[in-house]
């Protein structure tokens, strides 16, 4: 329970240290640095525990895994936030369970009643957040931040339903630091091939400050106590931290940076998560 309510309250905190460290920096080039520096402390620790290292078709499931959970979904994820607030970004992170169940419908899937009605409430829920965001539609850096945010979401429900899909016997911990030593190359490679990266002298303090607690506490503290507590507790326990998340980073993102926080955008966030509990309990019922 411990490791539960660390991860709920941390994790959230994370949108906001991302928020501060893309105010100064490329985004993509602060996800790779962050990435490559939470794989050091992983890949480290389990060489001198002489742990073996993945054999055969386990590469193919880390590989598949560093784009979809870390290239792709945490990548853009923190581009998104460049533009719009950290915030309306994690009340959009946590609707990817939205497209699990879609996904699903397209499989061929039948979807529960309480899925459709989740999926519904949500949606309402989402449209009642951006009431008080209509007239930034009309500007397109947060037009592409939504977008951003939107299609992280896509890809971190590919990769859940690949991970329960494919899940292997190998070592949880030491294959995040893989997947993220994996994802750090690969954003190294497109920022400097694209020209758009800055050299680590301009990179100023408050970014790497905020490099620092993404390693540290998002990167490390919180990815074990995240799999420790869905080691330890039932599902529908474990999960709840995907509600608290956003709920944190609003709150906080109102507090310390005077991010929007209205009536609309609380009964929004609140309608949001509901349904998401909805959808989350017909898939875990499935």
């Amino acid at each position: 329970m411990l490791a539960l309510i660390w991860v709920s309250f941390f994790w959230g905190t994370t949108w906001l240290a991302s928020k501060e460290g893309v105010k100064h920096m490329p985004a993509l080039q602060l996800a790779a640095i962050r990435q490559f520096l939470g794989a050091a402390v992983y890949i480290l620790y389990f060489l001198f525990q002489k742990t073996p290292w993945p054999k055969g078709k386990q590469w193919k499931t880390i590989v598949i895994l560093s784009l979809l959970n870390f290239m792709l979904s945490n990548g853009l994820s923190t581009w998104g936030v460049k533009y719009i607030s950290s915030g309306l970004g994690a009340i959009i992170g946590a609707i990817f369970p939205l497209w699990i169940v879609i996904i699903s419908f397209f499989k061929g899937e039948k979807l529960s009643k309480w899925a459709v009605i989740g999926m519904l409430i949500s949606f309402g829920g989402v449209c009642l957040v951006f009431y008080d965001y209509l007239a930034d539609f009309l500007k397109p850096d947060f037009q592409f931040g939504i977008f951003l945010s939107v299609l992280a979401t896509l890809t971190w429900a590919f990769g859940s339903m690949y991970t329960k899909k494919k899940a292997a016997s190998f070592n949880p911990y030491f294959s995040l630091g893989l997947q993220m030593l994996i994802s750090s190359i690969l954003l190294f490679a497109y920022t400097g091939a694209t020209g758009t990266s800055v050299s680590l002298a301009e990179i100023p303090a408050a970014s790497w400050w905020s490099i620092a607690y993404l390693v540290v506490i998002g990167s490390v503290f919180t990815f074990i106590a995240f799999i420790y507590a869905l080691q330890h507790l039932p599902a529908e326990v474990s999960s709840v931290y995907a509600y608290i998340n956003p709920i944190v980073a609003v709150l906080l993102g109102s507090f310390i940076f005077n991010e929007p926080l209205t009536v609309m955008i609380g009964i929004g966030g609140a309608v949001t998560i509901f349904g998401l509990y909805l959808v989350n309990r017909s898939i875990r019922k499935k």
